[in-house]
């Protein structure tokens, strides 16, 4: 199953693909979710979100007062994922995207005014502040603590892998509130002002030998109680109810790794192997077969998913299912084309000879971070096991 192949869809389609010809912003195409390395990048950002939001590309969902379309549907929401990947464009960050639904959803009329019409416009820019250094797949054990005093809340404690937290104007911050309660229960959801006195963000550098993702730092910050973003303890629901709308970019995903099939493809044609171009060879070619239908079984898996979670009757082990199936594909995929290339494999962006302007070299560098991010394949394949085969679970300490 594809989506866009009927005539609406379709025409549709061409209209996204159309805008982003004309617009897309001066960012070079880089492998993974990625923060702008420098002042103009993030200018060209701001500038290329707000255009996506006021032509209804992105926030069509929104409430109408807010700039929210009637008319369009999760299908739209995943043409244009698509049509981004397709091009190598960002789109929102995720952090906004994330905060924006649990304010329209949890927030008070507030908070909706004071930062709904800002986002739209790429005024504020949003981190997401959830993981900590012993709270990555486990995410229920944070240990930040948020403590109320009046009607101010003290948080004290450090979030880890911050994508765009050297940015941030805001901060979506999960702090445990109740150190009594059962670990689920006891998280509430947070604005934070990341200009607060108290929050230190270092960046971290990555193999990639950029930095994208930090570490946030929480000594005894203030956030006054009204920052509060729901009920206390609902932290947990709020997260997860926000969560669930990254899943009209999953076809994303599966352009992604279409693409990919053709660089190889290419990539093959051009690399010479024993004297021949490697595409001669069955091995490569039965590689890249063997690839190509692996892609094939991930789109027919993740449209079966948003069917299913579209009427109501999602499993908890789908999206699992696809996010490991993606992520050790794509890490496979980028291994292969450095090996095919032989010793130009070690080579990496800006040295001469380089295939591909060391496109490859920074794909396999970022391969890995998809297979922990979100829930490592460990954890992805321990879910399957339990939750989706109904298999005895493993034993922990």
């Amino acid at each position: 199953m594809e989506y866009g192949m009927g005539p609406e869809l379709e025409a549709f389609r061409a209209e996204v693909r159309a805008f982003v010809e004309d617009f897309a912003p001066p960012i070079p195409p880089r492998a993974g979710v990625r923060s702008a390395e420098n002042e103009a990048e993030f200018k060209a950002l701001q500038d290329w979100t707000a255009r996506l939001f006021e032509a209804g590309y992105v926030g069509a969902d929104w409430p109408p007062e807010y700039g929210g379309r009637d008319g369009r549907s999760a299908e739209h929401a995943i043409v244009v994922g698509e049509e981004l990947a397709r091009a190598g464009v960002p789109g929102v960050p995720s952090g906004n995207a994330l905060a924006s639904h649990a304010l329209i959803h949890y927030g008070t009329d507030e908070q909706r005014a004071a930062h709904l019409p800002e986002i739209r416009a790429a005024r504020q820019q949003w981190c997401q502040l959830f993981s900590e250094p012993g709270a990555g797949s486990d995410l229920a054990s944070l240990r930040t603590k948020a403590v109320l005093d009046g009607d101010t809340y003290t948080v004290t404690g450090q979030k880890v892998w911050t994508t765009d937290g050297h940015w941030a104007d805001y901060g979506y911050l999960l702090a445990r509130t109740d150190s009594e309660a059962p670990k689920h229960k006891g998280i509430s959801a947070f604005i934070l002002d990341m200009r607060s006195a108290g929050v230190t963000v270092r960046p971290l550098r990555e193999l990639t030998g950029t930095s994208d993702f930090n570490e946030v730092f929480f000594d005894s910050v203030e956030v006054p109680a009204t920052a509060m973003i729901g009920a206390p303890g609902q932290g947990w629901a709020i997260a997860n109810a926000t969560l669930g709308h990254e899943r009209t970019g999953v076809g994303a995903a599966v352009v992604k790794l279409r693409l990919a099939i053709d660089g190889l493809i290419d990539l093959a044609r051009r690399t010479q192997l024993d004297g021949r171009p490697a595409i001669d060879s069955d091995r490569v070619r039965d590689r890249i077969g063997e690839f190509s239908a692996e892609v094939e079984a991930l789109s027919a898996l993740t449209y079966a998913n948003l069917t299913r979670w579209q009427r109501g009757r999602e499993r908890m082990h789908d999206g699992a299912m696809a996010k490991l199936m993606f992520s050790e594909l794509n890490l496979e995929m980028a291994r292969f084309a450095l090996e095919m290339g032989g010793e130009t494999g070690v080579l990496v962006e800006g040295d001469p000879d380089v295939p591909d302007g060391g496109r490859w070299q920074d794909e396999w560098l970022y391969a890995r971070a998809y297979t922990i991010a979100g829930g490592s394949s460990e954890i992805m394949r321990n879910l399957i096991a339990e939750r989706g085969l109904g298999l005895p679970r493993e034993r922990r300490s």
